[in-house]
């Protein structure tokens, strides 16, 4: 039985309990005009699986610099500032021994991972495909996550630009919920979060469509 050093001393070092190795994994997300809402996977060195970009943690590094060194070395994507999303932490889940996965997320413009490497891809949410470890998970807790912020108020990841019609605005949501909106219902629970500009677009056809900004 293994001693637990909880027990029976009054002082223990920290070499006397189990470490697990800590890993970083992000799902960046973004929307791409034939996928729709769509997660960005590297394929794994020497390997034909596909993954989402991570890494383990350096001694003496914080999690925010090892996510974005993975970005950078995995996927050649700079720039991004992902936030913390669960930690993964079932003792099973890598087969390599005990590690636990600090899950992060990003939903970016598709202008963000323009650069990516050829040792990318884009998938669509809905068939992210066969992934190691257990980053399908991550994945679809990233989606709930997302979509539970876009149901809540007006693009909030900022995918659009600072100023947009409804229209282009219900696009967006439409594209991250993975279905169609009512637009009435749709411009009801919007408007109270949104401010008209006074300008309107130019270049389509028939009326011109008011441009609105985030309140």
């Amino acid at each position: 039985m293994d001693k637990d050093p909880d027990k029976g001393a009054s002082r223990t070092s920290l070499e006397d309990y189990p470490r697990p190795s800590v890993a970083v994994d992000t799902a960046v997300l973004t929307l791409d005009p034939a996928l729709g809402l769509a997660v960005l996977q590297v394929r794994r060195p020497r390997s034909p699986e596909w993954a989402l970009p991570g890494t383990f943690l350096h001694r003496g590094e914080i999690l925010a610099d090892a996510v974005r060194r993975s970005l950078a070395d995995k996927a050649n994507v700079h720039g991004l500032d992902p936030r913390q999303l669960h930690v993964f932490d079932a003792p099973d889940r890598d087969d390599r021994g005990w590690v636990l996965s600090v899950a992060h997320i990003a939903v970016v413009p598709p202008d963000r991972v323009s650069t990516r490497s050829d040792a990318t891809r884009l998938v669509s949410v809905e068939q992210p495909g066969h992934l190691v470890y257990d980053h399908d998970a991550i994945i679809k807790l990233a989606v709930a996550d997302v979509r539970t912020h876009y149901a809540a108020g007006p693009d909030p990841d900022h995918l659009l630009g600072a100023t947009f019609t409804l229209r282009d605005l219900r696009l967006v949501h439409e594209a991250v919920a993975g279905h169609e909106l009512q637009r009435d219902n749709f411009r009801r629970a919007m408007e109270s979060q949104l401010e008209p500009t006074g300008a309107f677009a130019t270049g389509g056809r028939g009326r011109p469509a008011e441009l609105f900004r985030r309140v």
